[in-house]
């Protein structure tokens, strides 16, 4: 907590002073309306916004300042599992989660170039933590970005198989209903070029690689490193740790286009496939049967080529995505790579009597399933896998009272394991500030599996209170 307040007194000393530099006819915030922030200050006058006094021209480092904006949001929340009121002795030991969080957004533009730094802030963790940073310099329809960015490829609206270059934190699954919310962002360099009007061409490098984030400890450690742990393995010894040197390092290319009324899209990427690959061999075992010199972990390397589609079809907003992935085991029996697969979605969204309906189902369709498991002295990474793995994803929302209020459910259904969770969400909006109040409930459909991705999670059903103002 000191760490913390510290961050907030040194970062409160670096903006007051820029402040005054900011126009009253200036934004403060990106939503375009002023709220709280229209008490800025102008250096126009004799005293920074006073009436009176001969006017002047703003010295060039107040014009140089007056682009600045400044947005963000703080959030007070609780957060409870109903497990933890079961008894006495677990509502003495519950914990409600971080009460404070809050995020600020700095941007900058200028004729040729603009900045964003983007801060998240929670105190159980470090502090004051970087969202993204970069900067984007202008050349013609030429358009060039570096720093730490999030970027969104595809165009489904819910974990597509072409988003591919950002790796997403699942230490948090209250959170997983919010995509952006979960991408880890990267240093990387973006560059587009826009062709003619309809047109776009993309390139990005990442000079090094980061996976999935798991949690180690708590409620949220997967079902696959609680396994290992229990048979003694270290897995934070067993991780490589040089993942941002450039062998690990990235690229892609992506073309999108309209013709007509439909959008297309095509993409290549190399990379790592961001989950981690376990290498297992048994004979290791016999030889000094200790269980931490029989694994080994690392990111396997891969190809994507993918396409996209969207367009208006009976009302209907609909999108599509295809792609292959290629790894290394083209022949299905490496238990230390994974296999080649295919992936899919489709999606919609319309209104429907009031309601906004979006519904989308992905695909991830695993080669040479038959192959794997075939040596007996190696445990494949991919063992017990189905051939499938198919989600679907349904989000209803109504907005009553001028948008004030805001009924929203979201459902995620994995049919292979047959588990879903289900977040409902009530929110009150007024001017800056809203209150909501969700849930997530873990369940199963057609008898429920404790397995998966949704179902290894079945205690943890949870109630979350916001109360949030944005500014």
């Amino acid at each position: 907590m000191k760490r913390f307040l510290f961050s907030l007194l040194v970062l409160s000393l670096v903006l007051l002073p820029g402040k005054w530099y900011l126009r009253s006819d200036d934004d403060f915030g990106f939503g375009g309306d002023t709220g709280s922030g229209s008490d800025t200050f102008s250096n126009d006058g004799d005293g920074f916004g006073f009436g009176g006094g001969v006017s002047s021209a703003p010295s060039p480092q107040a014009s140089a300042l007056s682009s600045v904006k400044i947005g963000g949001e703080v959030s007070a929340a609780l957060l409870g599992f109903t497990d933890d009121f079961e008894t006495a002795d677990k509502i003495k030991q519950g914990q409600l989660g971080d009460v404070f969080s809050g995020a600020l957004n700095f941007s900058v533009s200028g004729s040729a170039a603009d900045a964003v730094i983007n801060l998240n802030l929670t105190p159980s963790a470090s502090p004051l933590t970087i969202d993204e940073a970069y900067v984007r310099a202008y050349f013609g329809p030429v358009n060039i970005e570096g720093g730490i960015r999030k970027l969104s490829w595809g165009r489904a609206d819910s974990f597509g198989p072409l988003d591919v270059v950002n790796p997403l934190d699942y230490t948090d699954l209250t959170k997983i209903s919010d995509p952006m919310s979960l991408k880890i962002g990267l240093p990387l360099a973006h560059v587009s070029w826009g062709i003619g009007n309809f047109s776009k061409l993309e390139g990005v490098f990442i000079p090094g690689f980061q996976g999935h984030r798991f949690a180690m400890e708590g409620r949220w450690v997967p079902s696959q490193i609680t396994d290992l742990q229990e048979q003694g393995i270290d897995l934070e010894n067993h991780y490589q740790t040089d993942t941002a040197s450039l062998q690990y390092a990235q690229a892609g290319l992506r073309f999108t286009t309209t013709v007509g009324s439909s959008d297309f899209g095509v993409q290549y990427y190399y990379g790592r496939l961001p989950r981690p690959a376990l290498d297992i061999k048994l004979d290791r075992y016999f030889i000094n049967h200790d269980p931490n010199d029989v694994l080994s972990i690392d990111y396997n390397d891969y190809h994507q080529i993918g396409i996209d589609f969207a367009r208006v079809i009976a009302d209907f907003n609909v999108r599509a995505e295809a792609a292959a992935n290629i790894t290394g085991d083209l022949d299905g029996d490496r238990g230390d790579v994974y296999n080649p697969s295919v992936a899919w979605s489709l999606g919609f969204d319309r209104d429907i009597g009031g309601v906004n309906v979006n519904l989308q189902v992905t695909e991830n369709i695993l080669l040479f399933q038959d192959k794997i498991g075939k040596d007996p002295m190696v445990i494949d990474t991919e063992d017990g896998k189905d051939v499938t793995a198919t989600r679907l994803t349904l989000i209803l929302s109504k907005k009553l009272f001028r948008d004030k209020l805001e009924i929203k459910a979201v459902g995620l259904w994995d049919m292979e394991d047959k588990a879903c969770l289900i977040m409902p969400t009530i929110a009150w909006t007024q001017n800056d500030v809203s209150i909501a109040l969700s849930g997530g409930i873990f369940g199963g459909i057609f008898g429920f599996s404790d397995d998966g991705e949704l179902g290894q999670y079945r205690d943890n059903h949870f109630v979350k209170a916001v109360l949030t103002y944005s500014f």
